[in-house]
């Protein structure tokens, strides 16, 4: 994605607009088949975790939104395979009951998937796309490349947790700049009005919009997420037997769940070890930590006299230019994502070190807000003010409340077409099987 675009299209303009959908289209399906190509098909159609689908589930589902949003919503076309809607809608089967699905076998969720692309592409060079709204800005089709790249990170997570010798492989991330070492180990984000979320980015999910004002009081914020290094001070200090830094229901997770370090991590003698995507290595002390749930962030925050910033915070400290006055698509201004600014799109398979991508800086002084992992933030998933379900309830509204809790920023796993200032992610604050992370907060003045 290389043009940013606004609610008429009018800065790709049409024929850039048709280059846009074509190439954000192109790469999510490239990442597709090299997550479900290097798989021998057991492999794809076993669950390797209740809490995951079967890998060959994913790829149909995303042919079957594909179909559904592009072909039959946008375009006004007959159903291809009507008798399998239902088993790819996802709020009709929940994901441990999919193993006993009649699905497709992979071979022909393969043709099925390369069948609704051909058709997709057809429509794509017609004049007109159909349903007006929907195709405003090319929405329709710039949400199906969300999805299918949201469905190929859940597809990541289903590799990470899949056992066997390692069939991905991707170069480590470049070494972190000199000046790691001196940076400062928090920022100051001054209080005042900003704007937060969007009225104008053409492909904003509708838990983006629309933009709106909010006051936030001056804070602290850590320039980096959490490191590992950091972390095991945390667990060397017996962090995770003190109820003292845990909150009533994170305690009793960590009880019932017998949580004694990061999912993946295991001790060997002094060493703390992780299994990374079939490898097992030292724990890097200079990368971000990932694999926590919110609760094991919320009490390593309060065991450093410290709290986890809100959605607000967090959303200023990446967007807000003091010297503008406007907010900025990413911290380091409207320009799309480049390997420069951000560690997106499955590069490596690991976040990079703490300090890097000092081009990606925010003007706050924040590195790393964008990409490496999802950061953990203390709001609730509630809409903003004015929100409007938009194209249908179910992808936001069903889930707001106090069930989940918000993450932000993106991690090594998230495409740039699914990330940027504004969006959102949400998940039980148990959860720790996605690539999830955090930095810590606290009040005061400059």
């Amino acid at each position: 994605m290389t043009v940013p675009i606004d609610d008429t299209g009018s800065a790709a303009g049409a024929a850039g607009l048709t280059e846009l959908i074509a190439r954000s289209l192109e790469r999510a399906r490239d990442r597709t088949h090299g997550l479900t190509g290097p798989v021998e098909e057991p492999d794809l159609i076993r669950q390797h975790s209740p809490l995951m689908s079967p890998l060959v589930w994913d790829l149909a589902h995303i042919g079957n939104q594909e179909e559904l949003w592009l072909l039959r919503n946008l375009g006004g076309r007959e159903p291809m395979r009507p008798e399998i809607d239902p088993l790819y809608d996802a709020f009709e089967h929940p994901r441990a009951a999919r193993p006993t699905l009649p699905l497709l076998p992979p071979d022909e969720a393969r043709r099925y998937v390369h069948e609704v692309r051909g058709r997709v592409l057809d429509m794509l060079e017609q004049p007109r796309w159909g349903d007006e709204e929907l195709s405003r800005g090319g929405f329709a089709f710039g949400m199906v490349a969300q999805h299918e790249q949201q469905h190929d990170e859940t597809m990541l997570i289903t590799h990470q947790l899949r056992t066997g010798p390692p069939v991905l492989h991707r170069p480590p991330p470049p070494a972190p700049p000199a000046d790691t070492l001196s940076l400062a180990p928090e920022v100051f984000v001054p209080g005042g009005p900003f704007t937060m979320g969007t009225s104008t980015e053409a492909w904003a999910l509708d838990n983006e919009r629309p933009a709106h004002e909010v006051d936030v009081a001056g804070f602290w914020l850590d320039t980096t997420p959490v490191t590992n290094g950091a972390y095991m001070e945390f667990l060397a200090d017996g962090g995770y037997d003190d109820p003292r830094w845990w909150s009533e229901p994170g305690w009793a997770h960590r009880q019932k769940a017998d949580l004694v370090a990061p999912l993946y991590w295991s001790r060997e003698g002094e060493q703390w070890l992780r299994r990374r995507f079939g490898v097992v290595e030292p724990v890097p002390a200079a990368e971000p930590v990932v694999h926590v749930t919110y609760y094991e962030a919320e009490a390593y925050a309060a065991w450093k006299g410290r709290r986890l910033p809100t959605e607000a915070e967090w959303e200023k400290a990446a967007r807000h230019d003091p010297v503008s006055g406007r907010s900025r698509r990413y911290p380091w201004g409207d320009e799309d994502p480049l390997p420069r600014h951000a560690n997106l799109g499955q590069a490596h398979l690991q976040p990079s070190a703490a300090g890097s991508y000092p081009e990606g800086e925010a003007p706050s002084g924040a590195r790393q807000l964008i990409g490496d992992v999802w950061e953990w933030v203390s709001s609730d998933f509630l809409p903003y003010p004015g929100f409007v379900a938009w194209p249908y309830r179910e992808y936001s509204e069903v889930f707001f409340g106090p069930d989940y809790k918000v993450l932000r920023g993106g991690s090594f796993a998230v495409d740039p077409v699914a990330c940027r200032g504004t969006f959102r992610n949400w998940d039980y604050p148990i959860r720790r099987q996605i690539f999830s992370g955090f930095r810590t907060a606290r009040d005061g003045v400059l």
